[in-house]
């Protein structure tokens, strides 16, 4: 006798396999030899090393996608584009939020400063030497990534795996400014994963009128873009070398956000 197929909770909603929830598990379980740092410090110092002949920019440009403040910048035009997205990424947050402090707090780790000579390693920015497992920038680029990806339908999902690839590119770049162990990169990407599909659970139960531009969840990601505005253009996010990068950001979240309240202005008026 054939099942029926199980009813997604609003249209939008795309089933995840249950394969997905092991990629998690077996990323952590092939990172095991990362995160006992069997092969430390020499693995840490040859991709240090091998990153170094790549600008600055392009390290700390990738290790942005990992800030909070930088991600609603670059996400803010989904508020205009698909809001359902931006939602499902917000949906991850709480958790990579959870993950992150957890671990910190139970996890006394050295950072790499603290271990390898300096002179044998390139850091970018402040020098870090405490709390480093798991890279929280990671765990957040895998979050955010995953939490986009699988609230895409099954097809689109097949054209967009490249989240993923840069979510590992931020990973890559917490070894290249000499912040994070691979280890902590691997923890991060695993349990950011974990995250991404937590938050799709969450996400798959809100109804589609949840991703209108008057509902309350959109309204409270637009709030959250313009806080990023208002952090984008005050501060160095992580590194002096973003500054460029951020003010590109400004000028991406601001249109978006411009272009979201004339959407909800005219939504409104056309509802009265």
């Amino acid at each position: 006798m054939l099942m029926p197929r199980p009813v997604t909770p609003h249209a939008l909603a795309s089933p995840v396999s249950a394969s997905s929830w092991w990629w998690p598990l077996v990323i952590f379980v092939l990172g095991t030899p990362l995160w006992l740092q069997l092969w430390e410090p020499t693995l840490f110092i040859t991709i240090n090393q091998w990153s170094a002949p790549l600008a600055a920019e392009f390290w700390t440009g990738l290790s942005l996608l990992g800030n909070g403040w930088g991600l609603l910048a670059v996400t803010a035009p989904l508020l205009v584009f698909a809001p359902r997205l931006m939602v499902a990424w917000l949906c991850a947050a709480p958790f990579a939020v959870l993950f992150a402090r957890t671990g910190k707090f139970f996890i006394e780790s050295p950072r790499p400063a603290a271990v390898v000579d300096n002179a044998q390693m390139r850091v970018v920015g402040e020098l870090l030497h405490n709390v480093s497992m798991p890279s929280g920038h990671t765990l957040t680029a895998f979050a955010v990534a995953s939490g986009i990806y699988f609230a895409l339908t099954v097809a689109q999902r097949r054209r967009h795996w490249w989240l993923l690839v840069l979510a590992a590119g931020t990973g890559l770049s917490r070894i290249a400014v000499g912040a994070h162990w691979p280890g902590d990169v691997a923890v991060g990407a695993s349990l950011g994963l974990l995250a991404g599909l937590l938050g799709h659970q969450v996400w798959i139960r809100l109804p589609s009128t949840q991703f209108a531009p008057t509902a309350w969840g959109v309204r409270i990601a637009a709030v959250l873009v313009a806080l990023s505005i208002f952090h984008l253009v005050t501060e160095d996010l992580d590194f002096a070398e973003n500054h460029r990068t951020q003010m590109v950001l400004t000028v991406v979240a601001v249109t978006s956000l411009l272009v979201y309240l004339w959407r909800l202005l005219a939504s409104t008026f056309q509802n009265k």
